[in-house]
């Protein structure tokens, strides 16, 4: 009998199951298409100790129990549809595990819908891409606690190990579907590090003057300092890669349109659920979606005024490493911004959250290696949580605070230098407008609470003394709006809008 099964050998799913068979686990496989089961067995698997299935019902006949299967197929009605295949054939306590992309709420659905048959549903996000899928990826698994204990041998041995100190990058992330919930925090927190990238990049392009071959070496030096990450790494290594089909750097010939499967979307989704501000976050998917309008940009370059990018004057190495500098900065805040919204997801249903019951301090320690955004300073986050669990947010923690204070001039300045030059830097001064907002005492909301209470009675508090307010505003001046009574007493007071 085999230990453990996987049902979808996409390049992920049949990435997973060789890591599982690897590290000691014998395997059955399915997949709706047999000719990719036999290809599996026959030519990646072989030799290995891997069975595979023509039928659900043959397939879970491979397996001990309690089964342990992990389901590898596209995010939404195929899950729903392999779980209607195995269900006749399930008993209680077997575990179905979704590791694909799911939305946190479908898996919170499925749990639910499986509760009265005794088959245990979990959600398990996995970040790496294919490579991390092979050699260790970093695994965020949420659901029922005790199949989590029947999951944890497997899980601890195929995810990825921290480079400090070989702790494996998993970790149990709460109940119900929690576990998908922080994958896809984990994505709008990669959307926003992508993007505060490519800002650093069209900088130091376009201002800085900066070729192909020594932006190759910036982010080499970038990645040997405290911005080391995966998503550094990979940019050196793209940034000059030649054309195969001719020459000149392949990126330079890349259509600058961006794509996205939906993660980013639904974070800034649960963000607005949850009354979190993720600005930077929300930048990236804008900026994403104007990618998608080519022809209208094409277009519009003709005919929309504005300055155009000038050759620096200063000194490039000192405009390096103020760029830099408002990444590293900007980075924090991303990251911040992620931490709040699973901090907001963690509270108790009644007072807005989903009661998850996450640990907040082990969620940054999975994200050290395996995955996307890995990175060295998450190091520090996971100090930052572990010496604080019940940290407001990450610019408060006394670390992350003497950073940013010792690199925000250099912050604004690069904001400032893509106003002047017409370059659009909406994740740089998206986080740089969340920090300067979140560190002010008072904010021009006051304003925003009398017109409300002005056209709608929306009421309003004091600053001097408590209690709930509403005025009369007699004396403001009357709507402007066409045929409007122009005697405030007499004008009816509208009751829409927020």
């Amino acid at each position: 009998m085999q230990s453990f099964g996987v049902i979808g050998l996409e390049v992920m799913g049949r990435n997973i199951a060789l890591n599982i068979e690897r590290n000691g686990f014998p395997i059955a496989v399915f997949n709706r298409t047999y000719s990719k089961t036999e290809h599996f067995i026959n030519e990646l698997a072989k030799g290995k100790n891997a069975k595979g299935a023509k039928t659900p019902e043959e397939f879970v006949k491979l397996l001990d129990r309690p089964r342990r299967i992990l389901i590898m197929v596209k995010a939404g009605k195929p899950v729903d549809a392999v779980i209607g295949e195995l269900r006749p054939f399930l008993q209680e306590g077997d575990i179905v595990i979704d590791g694909g992309n799911s939305l946190f709420t479908d898996t919170e659905r499925r749990v639910e819908e499986l509760k009265g048959t005794g088959i245990k549903f979990f959600g398990m996000g996995v970040s790496g891409g294919e490579e991390g899928a092979l050699w260790g990826p970093s695994l965020m698994p949420g659901g029922d606690y005790e199949s989590y204990e029947h999951l944890r041998p497997v899980l601890e041995k195929i995810a990825a190990k921290a480079p400090s100190d070989g702790v494996p990058c998993v970790t149990y992330c709460g109940d119900g579907g929690a576990g998908h919930f922080v994958k896809m925090i984990h994505n709008g927190i990669e959307y926003g590090d992508m993007q505060l990238i490519a800002e650093a990049y069209d900088l130091l392009k376009n201002v800085g003057g900066l070729n192909n071959a020594q932006l190759r070496e910036v982010f080499a030096t970038w990645n040997k300092s405290e911005l080391q990450s995966f998503l550094i790494e990979i940019t050196e290594k793209v940034i000059n890669f030649t054309d195969p089909d001719g020459s000149g750097p392949l990126v330079e010939k890349i259509k600058d349109v961006v794509g996205m499967k939906g993660t980013g979307t639904w974070t800034i989704k649960a963000a607005l659920d949850l009354l979190v501000p993720i600005p930077t976050i929300a930048a990236a998917v804008d900026s994403r979606e104007i990618s998608m309008l080519k022809a209208e940009r094409e277009s519009a370059s003709k005919t929309l005024g504005g300055p155009a990018p000038k050759a620096l004057s200063g000194d490039t190495k000192q405009f390096i490493n103020d760029v830099k500098d408002a990444l590293y900065c900007s980075k924090i805040c991303s990251y911040a911004q992620g931490m709040a919204l699973l901090a907001a997801a963690n509270k108790t249903k009644d007072k807005g959250g989903y009661d998850f019951h996450m640990k907040l301090p082990d969620l940054p320690m999975i994200w050290r290696a395996g995955c996307i955004i890995r990175a060295v300073f998450l190091e520090e986050i996971t100090k930052a949580f572990k010496s604080n669990p019940n940290l407001s947010n990450l610019l408060i923690d006394g670390r992350f605070r003497d950073m940013i204070a010792s690199r925000q001039d250099a912050w604004r300045r690069v904001v400032s230098l893509g106003i002047a030059n017409g370059i659009g830097l909406p994740a740089f001064s998206g986080s740089l407008a969340y920090y300067d907002s979140y560190r002010r005492a008072r904010l021009p909301g006051n304003l925003i609470q009398a017109q409300r209470d002005f056209f709608g009675a929306h009421t309003y508090e004091r600053m001097d003394k408590p209690g709930i307010f509403h005025t009369e505003w007699s004396g403001a001046q009357p709507s402007h709006e066409p045929g409007a009574d122009l005697n405030p007493a007499s004008r009816k007071k509208p009751t829409e809008g927020k």
